[in-house]
């Protein structure tokens, strides 16, 4: 792949090619699903969130790969733009203590990494966009210097054939036009994954969706997007613009946007590799010695590259993946819908939220998705981002045959899902001490109506009340929520609005 990938293109029986290994591939995912190669039931999550490099002024600072050789470790990685990292959590087995667990090694690999980037003036930041990234920190210059982005870049950039344009209306309204996939750099999330049997999976990624608005809606912290404030979660409205590979014309025709919800309920995972086979033309045809079918016929298990290359450039926000692990297939689904931050408290929380329920509406006998259409669930998604924790959600009522019904986000997790999670988290076995603390979050966001991004719009309005201008309220904000956030604390327990130092040190920085 890296001489490939080096010599900068492709030729025209590249894509044939590729589309045949396609084709290959889904026949032996087919077949192995058909014969039952699959790893049995380890009840194993894993856990990776992307970071912002900010300085001491609160704005980016494009050192990843300074910071990265600082960590020299290989749980932290390169990210899309210069001003970003991510760092891997190995999976754990959900039962017992494992959500605590999880918080002392991500504060542990958190704290280690701000004091590397410490030495060279920067600071690890966990949040969905950095309100002070600007249009000059998105330019083309500070795309990671590896070689995939660089490839993806042109390779997107030539499907669509022009420029990207961005056009975002929420409380302001942000339009843009840009030549690169830079703009998706901004975006910062938190990818929760979940190995499942393929007996399994159709029912724990239809149930992933249906509650992807209500882990949007607690857990926004995108409000700002080059210093406008937009929509409660302004990542996916961004990243959707910033990868869609259509001009208007094909726009018009409905061809489908790589980043995607989706349009259905499924029934396999082999449906959802098979439509990002089926509707989504290859980014990057780079096709692997190994002949799949031939690997399976010699009694092997094949490692479908050139399928999971591919399904890397779908962003569906809950993705299919296929993975072998000690010459054992298995599938996950990789829920990418939160976004990062703020604190490792809230990621955990929001963590625990997320496996709890997905079990028990995985397991329930009439489930959610069978009284939810899909049109609802996607519009759901829509109305979390634009509103957060305010917004309201259509959502079956209790009952058979009660219909649905428009409720408040935080009435809904309150009243119902909240002891779904709590009984999900009991039948992984997970700790009633691990439980009771994160669902505590979650409640006390609800009943308090507070998420990250509540508590940014609230203290950015403050400021500009208190006379900073808008880029120096939205700098000072910044620095608090990363003074807050390294402190560890939920953010519904955050203190609004800025210190009176931190007012006067940005008041002096103005003039």
């Amino acid at each position: 792949m890296g001489e490939k990938v080096v010599a900068g293109g492709f030729d025209l029986s590249d894509r044939q090619r590729y589309r045949r290994k396609l084709r290959e591939c889904l026949e032996g995912l087919e077949r192995l699903l058909a014969e039952q190669r699959f790893d049995r039931p380890k009840n194993m999550m894993g856990l990776e969130i992307e970071l912002n490099l900010a300085g001491a002024d609160g704005l980016p600072k494009m050192v990843n790969a300074q910071v990265l050789e600082r960590i020299a470790s290989p749980d932290f990685q390169t990210e899309l733009g210069m001003f970003n990292l991510e760092v891997n959590v190995l999976p754990h087995r959900l039962e017992g203590r494992v959500f605590d667990q999880l918080a002392e090694e991500l504060s542990a690999g958190l704290h280690y990494a701000h004091r590397q980037a410490a030495e060279i003036d920067a600071g690890v930041v966990m949040i969905g966009i950095l309100p002070t990234v600007s249009r000059a920190d998105l330019a083309l210059a500070n795309l990671s210097a590896v070689d995939r982005y660089s490839l993806l870049n042109e390779q997107i950039l030539m499907m669509r054939g022009e420029d990207f344009t961005l056009d975002i209306e929420g409380v302001e309204r942000v339009t843009w036009t840009t030549g690169s996939i830079v703009p998706e750099a901004a975006c910062t999330s938190v990818q929760l994954h979940l190995q499942v049997t393929p007996a399994r999976f159709a029912d724990v990624w239809n149930a992933a969706q249906a509650v992807a608005a209500v882990q949007i809606a607690v857990g926004a912290n995108s409000p700002f997007l080059f210093g406008r404030e937009l929509w409660r979660e302004s990542r996916p409205p961004l990243f959707t613009q910033a990868t869609d590979t259509r001009p208007p014309e094909l726009q018009a025709q409905g061809v489908r946007p790589r980043t995607w919800f989706g349009e259905r309920w499924v029934e396999s995972a082999y449906e959802l590799f098979a439509e990002n086979v089926r509707y989504f033309p290859a980014l990057l045809p780079i096709c692997d010695e190994e002949e799949p079918l031939r690997v399976l016929d010699e009694g092997g298990v094949p490692s479908l590259q050139e399928l999971v290359l591919h399904n890397g450039t779908v962003y569906r926000w809950n993705r299919p993946v296929y993975g072998v692990a000690d010459g054992v297939p298995h599938l996950r689904v990789e829920n990418r819908v939160l976004p990062a931050g703020p604190t490792v408290a809230d990621v955990v929380a929001n963590a625990a939220f997320y496996y709890g329920l997905v079990r028990t509406l995985a397991d329930e006998p009439r489930p959610v998705w069978t009284r939810l259409p899909f049109a609802e669930a996607e519009a759901n998604f829509d109305a979390a981002c634009r509103y957060g924790i305010d917004a309201r959600l259509r959502w079956p009522r209790r009952g058979r045959g009660a219909g649905l019904a428009s409720v408040p986000a935080v009435r809904l997790v309150l009243d119902e899902l909240l002891p779904m999670a709590a009984a999900g988290l009991d039948a992984w076995g997970i700790a009633p001490a691990d439980r009771d603390r994160c669902l505590g979050i979650i409640e006390e966001r609800c009943r308090r109506r507070v998420n990250g991004a509540t508590w940014q719009v609230d203290t950015y309005h403050q400021a500009l009340a208190g006379g900073l201008e808008r880029d120096a309220a939205l700098a000072a904000t910044t620095r608090r929520y990363s003074e807050l956030m390294h402190r560890g604390d939920p953010v519904h327990t955050w203190p609004v609005g800025l210190p009176e130092r931190e007012v006067d040190a940005s008041a002096a920085i103005g003039r």
